[in-house]
């Protein structure tokens, strides 16, 4: 199977604050809340795109409640029942790196003027509709921790069923699929023992735009973050590539 960068898509995690958790979890509330709305049912039995949602949550440990009222703000359950749009931006960084910006808002002008004040104070410039989104794939994420794991036994059920990728990548494995077959994979893999609670829909980018330097990563990754920072942004995806080279100047500072 080819290989995947783990570099395709940067996501950069905060450090597990009180203050951050809790945006953390009022990020997931929101997409739970969608994905009950657009599901038609809380149950995810039924409505399958709640379930890598639900096991987001638990990887932070949100609690059973704030799920609960989340879910049930989607299917109309709940007293505070909100309606939240989703809103996709697209723009480039600097040195032509692409990025989209996915939000949930139940404002959608507060939340342009708070996206475009981030690309401005960057200085980098917003996209028209599909400018970058063409050059990306919406693609099923699983991650396998690798401990006590037979990487040939995981192989052989990956490809048996019908995962696109897999790579080692030291501490777990990673395993990509297309978007239709991402429940088929996941519960396959789940029936045969193996760990997939972390796991997603994301979007990966056909080409990556390799970074020309650690100031250059640095710049585009502090512009990730300040996006990320915005309550209603819930994801940030790029095709930005670090190399092993530049990646060792960043960690040492």
């Amino acid at each position: 199977m080819a290989g995947h960068s783990k570099w395709a898509n940067i996501k950069h995690k905060k450090a597990a604050t009180d203050a951050k958790r809790g945006k953390a979890f009022s990020k997931i509330a929101k997409e739970l809340t969608v994905a009950a709305r657009m599901g038609g049912s809380g149950d995810p039995e039924t409505n399958i795109s709640l379930r890598p949602i639900l096991a987001k949550a638990k990887a932070v440990n949100m609690p059973a409640d704030n799920i609960d009222r989340a879910i049930k703000k989607g299917t109309g359950e709940g007293a505070d029942a909100v309606q939240l749009d989703e809103l996709i931006y697209e723009g480039y960084a600097s040195g032509g790196v692409g990025v989209i910006v996915k939000a949930l808002t139940d404002n959608k002008n507060r939340t342009a003027a708070e996206v475009r004040s981030v690309f401005n104070k960057h200085n980098n410039s917003l996209g028209q509709t599909g400018s970058v989104s063409r050059s990306f794939q919406r693609k099923g994420v699983i991650h396998i921790p690798a401990e006590g794991i037979d990487e040939d036994a995981l192989l052989e059920a990956a490809m048996e069923a019908g995962a696109e990728n897999f790579e080692n990548e030291g501490d777990s494995f990673l395993v990509t699929t297309a978007l239709t077959d991402y429940n088929t994979v996941t519960e396959a893999l789940t029936a045969a023992g193996f760990d997939t609670a972390n796991s997603e829909l994301t979007l990966l980018p056909d080409l990556l735009m390799e970074a020309t330097s650690a100031d250059h990563a640095r710049s585009v990754m502090g512009f990730i973050e300040a996006l990320e920072d915005l309550d209603d942004v819930q994801d940030v995806y790029s095709n930005l590539d670090v190399s092993d080279e530049i990646a060792e100047q960043l960690d040492e500072g």
